[in-house]
């Protein structure tokens, strides 16, 4: 497969950084959502490789890889930043046009509650 042999450039010539094949990353790199799963986040330093997964009449898939003895903790969520989140979460629910909580996220596609898209329907309410 030529497209796998694209991919591949563990030194960095073709790419500019180090580049392997989905699921073939050295140890030690790890994505973004790796990091957070290990309670970890970049830290501001720079993609150190990538990982690239041919797709079929498309670009590759691009992952960016990031050192993990350079990584820093998590910064702990703060009780302003707790009741701000609970703030736009509560606005994602209201309804504009009834100001009900709908008790779930109002689609971007409705813009209003079901029972508000539809009064007269004995299923919405």
């Amino acid at each position: 497969m030529a497209a796998l042999g694209k991919c591949f450039d563990p030194t960095g010539a073709r790419h500019g950084i180090p580049t392997y094949l989905w699921r073939c990353a050295p140890d030690g790199l790890a994505t973004r959502r790796q990091l957070r799963a290990r309670g970890l986040r970049p830290g501001g330093q720079q993609v150190a490789a990538q990982l690239l997964r041919p797709r079929y009449r498309r670009g590759p898939l691009v992952a960016y890889l990031y050192r993990l003895d350079k990584a820093k903790l998590v910064r702990p969520m703060t009780p302003a930043k707790r009741r701000a989140l609970a703030c736009a979460m509560r606005a994602r629910r209201t309804c504009p046009q009834c100001r009900m909580d709908a008790g779930y996220v109002i689609p971007a596609s409705l813009g209003v509650c079901v029972p508000c898209v539809y009064p007269d329907d004995q299923c919405a309410a």
